[in-house]
């Protein structure tokens, strides 16, 4: 039986002013499907997640979310649709509240599982946590209240990117830990991440970017570290 992907670019470019970040990127990935994009500083992860996700123009059949052409669409209209994003370095409104934070998640209005109580019961530090300023948690708290904002937009794609970023390493496991439960009823994620191992132990599939291109696409699990290696710098 075939089934539709959820989100896929085809030949997508993109560019900040003159220059071009892009070069022709075909992706897909299915409902339900966790998939990995890695690469180094620079390669152009976080310039895809930003297209994607309207904050950078794309010709309109470059991207097509759940069936529809979503290239160039506005990003307040691209999250009503069913795509949030965690963006790197968690972006959290300094002057809110941490609640009030997620609060502001919720203004597409969309219907679903997620809502204050489900984000507390993923990460009940939040709930001990809601009243204290954003500015008051720690990286990992910070960073949970960014996924949980992005949660109450009650999406079909979850972006995540670099969300492991200057965070020890028990913080890390704890909330990639929680992955699992958030795609358990058929959430989809774009993982961007940079610790490889981490990438692959998540997903099913990763991509590898290098300069704006791809350079390797395959499962997680079979891809070698020489084909990583390779994909990765290029040599």
């Amino acid at each position: 039986m075939f089934f539709m992907p959820l989100l896929t670019t085809n030949k997508l470019e993109s560019f900040y002013g003159d220059f071009q970040a892009l070069f022709g990127i075909d992706f897909e990935i299915q409902q339900g499907e966790i998939v990995a994009m890695i690469g180094a500083n620079g390669a152009g992860k976080s310039t895809f997640l930003k297209t994607v996700c309207g904050l950078l123009k794309a010709g309109l059949d470059a991207i097509v979310f759940d069936g529809e052409p979503i290239g160039g669409v506005a990003p307040g209209k691209i999250v009503q649709r069913g795509i949030a994003m965690v963006p790197e370095g968690r972006r959290l409104f300094p002057s809110l509240s941490v609640e009030e934070n997620l609060l502001m998640g919720a203004y597409a209005k969309r219907t679903g599982p997620w809502n204050l109580d489900a984000v507390y019961t993923l990460f009940p530090i939040l709930k001990e946590r809601h009243r204290s300023p954003a500015t008051a948690l720690s990286g990992g708290q910070q960073q949970m209240a960014a996924i949980g904002r992005a949660l109450m937009s009650n999406p079909k794609l979850l972006i995540c990117d670099e969300i492991s970023l200057g965070l020890a390493p028990i913080v890390v496991k704890e909330i990639y830990d929680a992955l699992p439960r958030i795609c358990s009823d058929g959430m989809t994620a774009i993982i961007v991440e940079q610790d490889v191992g981490v990438a692959q132990k998540v997903s099913s599939r990763l991509y590898c970017l290098q300069e704006g291109k791809v350079t390797l696409a395959g499962s997680s699990k079979d891809v070698t570290r020489e084909q990583i290696s390779k994909a990765y710098f290029g040599v």
